[in-house]
Order: structure tokens, then sequence, then C-alpha cells
């Protein structure tokens, strides 16, 4: 299994997803960019506009990076909540 840095998992994220994310430590730190001892971000296809943020999170990021947790962030930097639609999130980068 391919090791990538956690600045490199949020850079394939952005493109693959379409939004930008934080990677942290479960007390919420940032994982600093240059860590590099994590799995490679494993898919190849945005999740739908109309699944939420919390089901991206529980679905993909999570099976994927056990302990650590993860922000999704709207193209002015604001995190964004649980609820939100992916397609709302992806629709900040567009302005």
């Amino acid at each position: 299994m391919p090791v990538s840095t956690v600045r490199a998992i949020e850079r394939r994220i952005q493109r693959i997803e379409g939004f930008r994310v934080r990677v942290l430590y479960e007390d919420g730190r940032d994982v600093r960019g240059d860590r590099s001892d994590l799995r490679q971000y494993p898919y190849e296809r945005m999740m739908k506009n109309s699944a939420n943020v919390r089901t991206w999170i529980e679905s993909r990021f999570h099976p994927t990076y056990q302990g650590f947790k993860v922000e999704v962030v709207s193209a002015q930097g604001d995190h964004c909540h649980g609820n939100m639609l992916l397609g709302t999130v992806r629709d900040t980068y567009l302005d």
C-alpha cells in the first residue's frame, strides 16, 4: 500500500472531491503536512453532490484514516458543518 504525506493527501482529496480539507489529530491539533506514514487517498471519483459532509467523513475519511479527524473547508476558509451538502461546499469554490 503506497504511503503519502498529509499535504499530498489533502491535495488529492481537493482534486478528487472538489473541496479542501484539514487533517487533524483527535484532539483537534493540525497534523504536520510533511507527516508521511499515512496511506494514499484511495478514491478516484468524487462522492455525489447530494451526500452531506458527515456522510463523506464517515464513509470515506474515517475508514481510511482511523485515529484522525478532518475538517471540510469552504473556499472562504470556513469549517463546513456535517449537514451541509457536498454540492453546496463545492459551489463555494465556483464564486
